[in-house]
């Protein structure tokens, strides 16, 4: 299931193509425009394969300069696209006996899409870090350091992209610190940052809980309630931002990692736990949790046929399956720092009244991709899914296999996908319930004694509550993949905003600072913001981003309209070049010696296109948008690493759990155009961006302009005008000529 921005929260180029195949002279067009925003570069190194994820967001002078009151208690908003990611197998590891390879053999390729995306003139400020997990972490720490240390010289002597220290950008990271990454980006989407109003869960909490399992390593993050938080201070993560106004923000958070806990390592210890058993023949194993008549190798290859070596028989048993898989869990195990969930590792006590939790890569994959069908567009509950994969388990294989090729699930679920599932199925419906003790919707009741529907959407209550149910499986949020490399790069874009007090460091550590505070990493290189109008292509991607999230023709057609315009009539010399072309052909449609009709035409003497028109510039800038709850479709990936873990304030410095108070102060200056629904959402009928209480960049007519000076027009023989901007200019919310005085 997906959660869309219309009620749910923010947000998606290989190159700077648009959809339909632009061509790079738009890419040329866009350059000078570009000081306005800032670009990151983030690879995540994964086991099976490393992917690029490119970001942008206003440059931090420009996102203060623009914003209003609102908007400067907010992080900075990051943007991507789904042509901004770019992934290729296999994964970095596999070079760990010839690390001089992993560059022209591996990086290369990825370097070069984010080359093609990030501005020429931005590359040299724009950062690149490598972060990675899974295989990488199973390397000896002899050629672990090698490889590293190969990858970051290759991309020190091949690219511009600032890399200026190697430990810092090119690392290994623990589970619990992508776990902690994980747990900003979801609540980075989901608006428990910015919006902390419309996500009240209760007792002052406003964040929601993260959940990653991936093939190897599953992975936790929340904020404990104040009770468990005081509780448990030692065991807490301290985390910092900055908001675009230059105040600082806390959370607390507590996260861990459990290694062997992701879906291939369980399966791995499950086919073990068969072999130790007592088989029926010497070369079969009964598995209740591979579809009735499906065999297969230890390894899970399908068998056709008879085979001299162990097999493994599918009963197609899921009641009898999810029984087995239990004890995988390690409830039993030695618990030394009370009190602990899995496998006897410490995990605070989790209160489900306000702790909510979304669940991502596996726990979207294995409740998706084989139900969607059936089960898209509902919050998880336990009863309906255990039904569905109940009845998939139990049927033949034979069945199975001929649905698979009539695509009775979708073009993306083929035998491998439907093989694995019920098995993944039982250890996800395990690890939730049994394991991390999420209320199984509709038949158990919270801490609270709340019940909760088990067939309610989000979409019903978000909008005015937040998402309340107690766990929710998740791909997108508003169109941007909900994943850790996101959070890295929002601490970042945050650690770049300059302190407006006491300068604490951006970044996590120990929560009561026993250890050292991992900082963001933020260069403060200045950016020049200029003076110079954003480029054609940059004004038409923005505008046509914001019409689509309308989803009305009648308005596409509007603002493309309204584009247009822009274009023809920005600048002085435009209009004046259209008006000595149509004067031009009047003239030479003229009849000769026949009388010039009187008076002005509009083309011939307005202030628009004649001599005496004023200097006008567009002044049309991205907005921060609020957040709501939505769920919408979403297109799930054809692997199952969108995370690493496949390896396998407030205002001040005030704690995260609770509700911030916004200090309202007037601040002069337009607000960001932002047309998407969410503004328009907390707009009390005023629509296109506008809302109460400020001013904003975008006025009922839908146009924007910065005029200068009358004086300054009117200065004689001072030579071709100045573009610079009077001290007295002053940005007016209507595109309306000077009146003459």
């Amino acid at each position: 299931m997906s959660l869309d921005a219309a009620e749910l929260g923010p947000f998606s180029s290989t190159d700077e193509k648009m959809s339909d195949g632009e061509t790079c002279s738009a890419r040329i067009l866009r350059t000078p425009g570009d000081n306005k925003r800032r670009w990151g570069v983030i690879l995540d190194a994964g086991s099976s394969g490393t992917r690029v994820h490119v970001y942008k967001w206003l440059n931090p002078a420009k996102a203060r300069e623009d914003a209003d009151t609102e908007h400067l208690h907010r992080l900075p908003k990051l943007k991507t696209k789904p042509e901004y990611t770019h992934k290729i197998r296999p994964g970095v590891s596999t070079f760990g006996d010839n690390p001089a390879d992993v560059g022209p053999e591996h990086l290369q390729e990825l370097l070069d899409h984010a080359l093609e995306i990030v501005p020429a003139n931005q590359v040299k400020d724009t950062p690149i870090f490598l972060m990675a997990t899974a295989g990488v972490r199973l390397l000896e720490p002899l050629k672990q350091k090698a490889l590293l240390g190969e990858i970051c010289s290759y991309a020190q002597r091949h690219t511009d992209f600032s890399l200026p220290d190697c430990d810092l950008h090119i690392q290994v990271i623990p589970g619990d610190t992508e776990g902690l990454y994980g747990w900003i980006a979801a609540n980075y989407l989901l608006g428990g940052f910015d919006s902390p109003q419309a996500h009240q869960h209760g007792k002052g909490h406003h964040t929601y809980g993260f959940l990653d399992m991936g093939g190897a390593s599953a992975q936790i993050a929340f904020a404990p309630n104040s009770t468990e938080a005081k509780k448990h201070a030692n065991d807490l993560k301290l985390l910092r931002m900055r908001t675009i106004n230059g105040n600082a923000v806390e959370y607390k958070v507590f996260t861990t990692t459990w290694l062997g806990f992701g879906v291939n390592q369980a399966r791995e210890r499950y086919v073990e736990a068969l072999q130790a058993e007592h088989y029926t023949t010497p070369h079969e194993l009964l598995d209740p949790c591979l579809p009735t008549g499906l065999r297969t190798t230890l390894a899970g290859e399908v068998v056709e046929g008879e085979s001299p070596d162990t097999t493994i028989l599918g009963l197609g048993q899921f009641d009898k399956c999810l029984a087995r898989a239990y004890p995988l869990l390690g409830k039993d195990s030695p618990c030394e720092d009370e009190p602990c969930l899995l496998h006897g590792q410490h995990v605070p006590a989790i209160d489900f009244e306000v702790n909510h939790f979304v669940g991502v890569s596996e726990y979207w994959h294995t409740t998706h991709e084989v139900f969607e069908m059936a089960h898209k567009d509902k919050a998880y509950d336990w009863a309906t899914y255990q039904r569905m994969v109940k009845d998939f388990c139990s049927e033949e294989w034979d069945d199975i296999k001929a649905n698979v090729a009539a695509k009775k699930w979708g073009k993306k679920v083929d035998e491998k996908t439907a093989q694995e599932v019920c098995f993944k199925a039982a250890w996800l419906i395990d690890i939730l319930h049994d394991g991390i003790g999420i209320p199984r919707v509709g038949i158990e009741k919270s801490a609270a004694g709340i019940s909760y529907n088990r067939t309610k959407e989000i979409g019903a209550h978000a909008k005015d509550k937040g998402f309340l149910d107690p766990f929710q499986a998740v791909n997108k949020i508003d169109d941007m993949e909900v994943s850790w490399t996101l959070g890295k790069m929002v601490l970042y874009a945050a650690g770049q905003i300059p302190p407006s007090g006491e300068n604490l460091p951006v970044g996590f550590g120990p929560n009561l600072g026993l250890g050292p505070f991992q900082e963001a990493g933020s260069n403060y290189n200045p950016v020049p913001i200029g003076d110079d109008d954003e480029s054609w292509s940059e004004v038409a991607e923005d505008m046509a981003e914001k019409a689509h999230s309308r989803s009305t023709p009648g308005f596409l057609l509007f603002m493309f309209t309204l584009i247009f315009l822009f274009y023809i009539f920005r600048k002085r010399e435009r209009r004046l070049r259209l008006y000595r072309g149509i004067n031009a052909t009047f003239r030479r449609s003229r009849r000769p010696g026949s009388p010039r009709k009187g008076g002005r035409g509009f083309f011939s003497s307005s202030k628009l296109f004649g001599r005496s028109s004023g200097n006008y510039e567009r002044v049309l800038e991205d907005g921060m948008q609020a957040q709501d709850f939505e769920l919408a479709e979403a297109d799930s990936s054809d692997d199952n690493e969108h995370s690493d873990s496949s390896e396998g304030s407030r205002i001040g410095r005030t704690s995260g759990l609770a509700t911030p108070k916004m200090n309202v102060v007037n601040f002069d200056s337009a607000s960001y155009f932002d047309g998407s629904s969410q503004m328009a959402a907390q707009s009390v009928g005023l629509g296109l961006g506008m809302h109460q209480g400020g001013l904003s960049a975008m006025d009922r007519s839908g146009l924007v302009v910065r005029t200068e000076s009358r004086e300054r027009l009117q200065m004689l023989g001072a030579g071709r005008r100045s573009r610079a901007g009077s001290p007295t200019r002053m940005k007016s919310p209507l595109m309306t000529p000077l009146e003459e005085v």
